[in-house]
């Protein structure tokens, strides 16, 4: 078997300020799954005022996946790691910060290592395009889902 990296960035922008979007995204309880596109079940195990074990257990495309991460958050740049620990993406590792964007606006800045396991080593080609297919997947989790999920909450 063989490891590839795939490693992508992205920006999403918030109509908001970049403290109350920093606070809602690390906010973590466990319904905070209602926000997702696909059924998720969230336990959550905070190890410290700044770390926790996030267990996913999904069912995207009918198919069952139970992810663990190791959430470390660092209020003071208003940023957070998520690496995951267990499941079909274990070492996977992502980055986020909240950036302002003058007094009622802020971007997240995302990065994202995933880490995959293939038979043989894959060509150029073939990772340019699971890379992309990763990125896109998660810009439309944060386009489509994520963020509009943010501004509507924060709007009340």
């Amino acid at each position: 078997m063989v490891r590839t990296s795939l490693t992508f960035r992205f920006e999403q922008p918030f109509g908001v300020p970049a403290q109350a979007a920093f606070d809602w995204c690390t906010d973590f309880r466990e319904e905070d799954a209602r926000a997702w596109p696909y059924p998720l079940r969230r336990r959550l195990e905070w190890l410290t005022k700044d770390a926790l074990l996030m267990t996913d257990v999904s069912f995207p495309e009918g198919k069952r996946r139970r992810i663990q991460r190791l959430v470390r958050i660092n209020p003071a740049e208003r940023s957070w790691t998520n690496t995951h620990v267990s499941g079909p993406f274990r070492h996977s590792q992502y980055w986020y910060s909240v950036v302002p964007d003058g007094p009622r606006r802020s971007h997240l800045e995302f990065r994202g290592l995933r880490v995959i396991t293939t038979p043989r080593k894959l060509d150029r080609k073939t990772v340019t395009r699971l890379t992309e297919e990763e990125r896109r997947g998660d810009v439309t989790l944060w386009r489509k889902h994520l963020a509009p999920a943010l501004e509507r909450d924060l709007a009340r």
